[in-house]
């Protein structure tokens, strides 16, 4: 394809207020002109540029969804689909459409934006595609204050989702390890995944937004295609990234404070080292580029000047008051116009073609052999599979060995050294299952002794160690053969035995949300120590210098102290450099006093938390134990294997009741929204499950609010309680949708 230059567009949000003065564009929708008047009050002699012109690829103003994702995309996701890598970002302040631009709104179809539409395209592709045949995948990531998370992290996938996730460079390019990436065959599902990852970002309400959201999200579509008709099984990668840029922000205007200007500083810091790499990138005469400036910048380095498409947006506000932030982004986007791409096809070859590979070389190899032997009169050696007659032969064998008629066997080849050790295995599993079919008809007087009195018990003696080896156990762990014999026995084993075999088996993942949370306590509780002691190791540097400076202070009056003209105190330099480090200690000491105090509430909230999941464990132990051990003997055939009810697994019913189920919402929508766009099914079906998601959670949240009443008089201020509640809404929606994971 060659080198092309980035792609750039500007779309400006409507606005009733539009400064038709200031901003013109061009007759050909190419060109945007911007024209501030001189400022009066700062005099006759005023260099201060005026206008400015900007050439683009396009500007979007006043346009649809639809004609925003044809202009921008639309040619970028065709690309994609025969091996070319895509790239479409969109920049800008706070507030001015990127997200909207990006993902939409999911309240109306038409509204939709890029993702779920490029999410359209491919799966259209699909459906008509015989040859390739499409593989699509989906990863969702945030950038949050320097830091990775998986907005898919707790739906199911391959269990990438608990490493630590780091950009890693590779000769493939750049990936995110520890990223979950989750392979969808519909639409639908595609859409599931962003609306589930929506859900998790990070968004705050300021002056300028009352959603602005706080991260850098890349939402991922992985497309493979496979050409089956070719014998060499070519395989064609490629993915778009689709990305919504945090807003940039002036502090000045948002009154940013807090959390939310903690934020504000991470946004702009990392927009600031986006702007340094496309500088650099549009100098031909730069060597090194500082992709790892950034956590951004560096997961972006395949997209910036690598081998892929990439398409800009530059979203604008149209308002007079914007301005500055307006020709911001322009510039940002002309300097990003001079950045050149050389886009590839990544084509590679799968393990179909690599396999029939390998089976002409041995084939080959066989007839080399083949060869060999027959030139050292072993022509009656061969090394195909072995057929029916000789495996029952070497079983013949096999018996014959072990019952003494024979002394050794004769080995010929691998594959019937093989066979023998197959049906050695076969004979050791057929007599474990006849001693445990003896154990079980016998039932009562040797299992129960057994339970009571562990492998040293005289009892065990009768039992073969066959059976120890069948449960696992060794003559030091009892507990294996309590575990295993529990069931067949009459008598149930006791608690403490049960309740380990729960934790490993209907309890587990009860157990692993205990130990997550138990393990966040420890950390909150070995950090506060730190900073406890680093606290108080402050204070004490405080009281050292304050008692040096007195005593200065003191030499200084009884030997006269100086002044300048003005009649201030002339002091010297050390005594200078104490009072400056005695500043930096104090706000230090005030920095550290505040993480202290955070990190109390925390540790209460998060103690809070682990005794809910005990009780929980417990609870959940207690209604385990006693459908597994506790059922009277009339239910005993339902329990046998094949039967329609297993022990622990009986099912209760923990479905909370809504007004309407989804397929009355659904019937209601084809009767009224689908006749008019066949194609908007997927998309509803998507929105219609995360939105019971969101009312599950409400009604958890009412039912559970008692907690607060509980917890709100021990709360010295109601901010504190306020930022508690907060957070508790949070899990409690991350805990209905799966996502308990990050509970704090």
């Amino acid at each position: 394809m060659g080198a092309r230059f980035v792609h750039t567009f500007v779309r400006v949000k409507p606005t009733a207020d539009f400064a038709q003065e200031m901003i013109k564009f061009g007759p050909d929708n190419k060109s945007i002109d911007i024209y501030i008047k001189k400022d009066a009050r700062k005099g006759v002699v005023n260099n201060r540029q005026t206008d400015w012109s900007f050439r683009l690829d396009g500007v979007l103003h006043n346009t649809s969804q639809e004609l925003a994702y044809e202009t921008v995309a639309k040619k970028l996701v065709s690309e994609a689909l025969i091996g070319y890598n895509g790239t479409i970002m969109c920049y800008g302040q706070t507030g001015a459409g990127k997200t909207y631009t990006m993902t939409g709104a999911t309240a109306e179809y038409k509204h939709r934006g890029i993702i779920p539409r490029a999410i359209q395209q491919v799966f259209k592709a699909a459906a008509h595609s015989v040859d390739p045949f499409l593989t699509v995948r989906i990863s969702y990531l945030e950038i949050y204050n320097e830091t990775l998370f998986d907005l898919l992290a707790t739906v199911a996938s391959n269990g990438t989702s608990d490493m630590q996730m780091a950009v890693v460079d590779c000769p493939q390019g750049v990936y995110v390890k520890g990223l979950s990436v989750h392979a969808v065959s519909h639409e639908e599902d595609a859409l599931n995944l962003l609306f589930e990852g929506e859900t998790n970002r990070v968004i705050t309400e300021h002056t300028l937004n009352k959603n602005s959201s706080r991260s850098h999200c890349i939402f991922t579509i992985y497309i493979e295609s496979r050409f089956r008709v070719f014998s060499d099984g070519k395989c064609v990668n490629s993915k778009i990234n689709l990305i919504d840029l945090a807003g940039s922000e002036r502090l000045s205007k948002t009154g940013s404070e807090g959390q939310v200007l903690k934020e504000a500083t991470y946004i702009n810091k990392s927009l600031s080292f986006l702007e340094q790499i496309i500088v650099a990138l549009a100098d031909p005469k730069r060597d090194h580029i500082p992709f790892r400036q950034s956590k951004l910048t560096h997961v972006l380095k395949d997209s910036l000047g690598g081998n892929c498409n990439t398409v800009l947006v530059a979203n604008i506000c149209g308002e007079a008051v914007h301005v500055e932030e307006t020709l911001s982004s322009l510039r940002f986007a002309t300097r990003m116009k001079w950045i050149t791409t050389e886009p590839v096809i990544n084509e590679t070859y799968d393990r179909e073609g690599t396999v029939k590979a390998l089976e002409k070389e041995i084939l080959l190899l066989k007839q080399e052999l083949a060869r060999h032997n027959s030139l050292i009169n072993r022509s009656l050696v061969t090394y195909d599979p072995l057929t029916n007659v000789q495996i029952a032969e070497i079983k013949s064998q096999v018996h014959k060995y072990l019952t003494g008629d024979i002394d050794e066997i004769d080995i010929v080849n691998i594959r019937q050294v093989q066979e023998v050790f197959k049906q050695f295995k076969l004979v050791v599993s057929q007599q474990e299952h006849e001693v445990e079919s003896k154990l079980r008809s016998k039932r009562g007087p040797v299992c129960q002794s057994v339970v009571e009195g562990g492998v040293g018990s005289p009892a065990s003696a009768e039992i073969p160690l066959l059976i120890l080896i069948i449960s696992g156990a060794k003559p030091d762990l009892p507990t294996s053969v309590c575990v295993f014999l529990a069931f067949p026995c009459s008598s149930p084993p006791s608690k403490l035995v049960a309740f380990e075999q729960f934790k490993e088996e209907g309890g587990s993942e009860i157990n692993r949300i205990f130990k997550e949370n138990k393990s966040i306590l420890l950390a909150r509780k070995r950090r506060s120590s730190a900073v406890a002691q680093r606290v108080n190791f402050i204070k004490r540097e405080i009281e050292s210098i304050r008692k040096t400076l007195e005593a200065q202070k003191q030499e200084r009056w009884q030997q006269g102290e100086y002044v300048d003209d003005k009649g201030q105190i002339i002091i010297d330099e050390e005594e200078f450099l104490l009072i400056m480090k005695l500043k930096d200690l104090k706000e230090e000491y005030r920095s550290g006093y505040a993480e202290l105090q955070d990190l109390k509430a925390e540790i209460q909230y998060c103690q809070h938390l682990v005794d809910q999941c005990r009780n929980k464990l417990i609870s959940e132990f207690e209604i385990w134990y006693s459908e597994s051990f506790l059922i009277p003997k009339d239910m005993q055939e339902a329990l046998k294997p094949g039967g329609n009810i297993r022990p622990g697994m009986i099912p209760i019913n923990r479905v909370m009741c809504l007004e309407e189920d989804e397929q009355e919402r659904f019937e209601r929508m084809q009767e009224t929204t689908l006749p008019a766009c066949p194609a908007s099914v997927s998309f509803y079906k998507a929105k219609m499950k995360m939105d019971q998601k969101v009312i599950s959670a409400d009604l958890l949240l009412k039912t559970q609010s008692w907690s607060f009443s509980l917890l709100a008089p021990s709360w010295k201020d109601t901010t504190e309680a306020l930022n508690l509640a907060g957070r508790y809404k949070n899990w409690v929606f991350r805990r209905v949708t799966g996502l308990h994971n990050s509970i704090i």
